[in-house]
């Protein structure tokens, strides 16, 4: 499937705004699963790019305002076509951290007996870096069940536990409980920042799920939408990945100024459709 992404996001300021300093994970790579086409980020100043410790691109940019300046607002964008194949296992690359680094605890995904107890449910204890997947997915559908998804439900400082305790949660709560409960069993497991493509859905476009190590010794990893039940798929295009949403969120950054901030986020996601004209003889 060709998918072509825009996601937008301004930024609204109830004072002037006299500095910031932002960082984006908005761009995504090629891998086994999707061929980024081409793709680009624009933002208010120029941006520098770079890579983090777990391989994403980020961009990074800096404001600095003049005392006459009345800045209110600013724009960031990224845009581009991406065709995706659906390949839910892949093999890390040698350069990326160990598959048990990812079972270091994390603020939002830190083990617990409480996930370990509901986990054991559906999968044994880790005790030789290898998982089953069927177990695995077996484990996910148990998450959905029990943090059912709820829109603004939480916010971005939800822990695992607290959603795991409350029941309830959105695709980024559902992603980091099965990390958590993963990790609890000492399975190194990780979250997943990207997109989704659900036609007339749009609220579903901004997407989380996690990835689960198969097997430590090969680094063999799986991708899994707790939140849809299923293996990645073509409808998936992955952004980033880190030990949780505060390792790869779409932005993070501080400013001075600016007072009250506002944040309107539009994404939208269409598949890119081929026109064949046939050339006669």
């Amino acid at each position: 499937m060709k998918l072509h992404v825009r996601h937008t996001t301004d930024y609204r300021y109830s004072e002037p705004l006299r500095y910031a300093l932002q960082t984006l994970w908005l761009t995504p790579h090629s891998t086994p699963s999707q061929t980024v086409n081409f793709w680009s980020v624009g933002a208010p100043e120029k941006l520098y790019a770079q890579k983090d410790a777990f391989g994403n691109t980020i961009h990074s940019y800096t404001f600095v305002g003049k005392v006459s300046d009345d800045v209110r607002w600013s724009l960031v964008n990224a845009a581009g076509d991406v065709e995706t194949r659906g390949v839910p296992e892949f093999l890390d690359e040698e350069s990326l951290p160990h598959p048990y680094f990812f079972l270091r605890p994390t603020h939002l995904a830190a083990p617990h007996w409480q996930l370990a107890e509901f986990g054991r449910r559906f999968i044994a204890q880790s005790t030789d870096g290898r998982a089953d997947l069927q177990a695995i997915l077996a484990l996910s559908r148990g998450v959905a069940d029990v943090v059912s998804y709820q829109k603004n439900s939480t916010s971005v400082t939800t822990t695992a536990l607290d959603a795991f305790n409350a029941g309830a949660g959105v695709c980024q709560d559902q992603a980091h409980v099965m990390v958590a409960i993963c990790r609890s069993l000492g399975y190194p497991a990780r979250y997943v920042s990207g997109y989704f493509y659900a036609a007339n859905e749009p609220d579903l476009a901004s997407h989380a799920w996690c990835d689960v190590c198969l097997d430590v010794a090969t680094r063999r990893w799986v991708s899994i939408d707790v939140t849809h039940h299923c293996l990645i798929d073509e409808r998936h295009i992955r952004l980033a990945m880190g030990t949780d949403y505060n390792a790869c969120p779409p932005a993070k950054g501080v400013r001075q100024g600016g007072g009250q901030e506002s944040m309107t986020v539009v994404i939208t996601i269409e598949p890119v459709v081929s026109h064949y004209i046939p050339i006669r003889p």
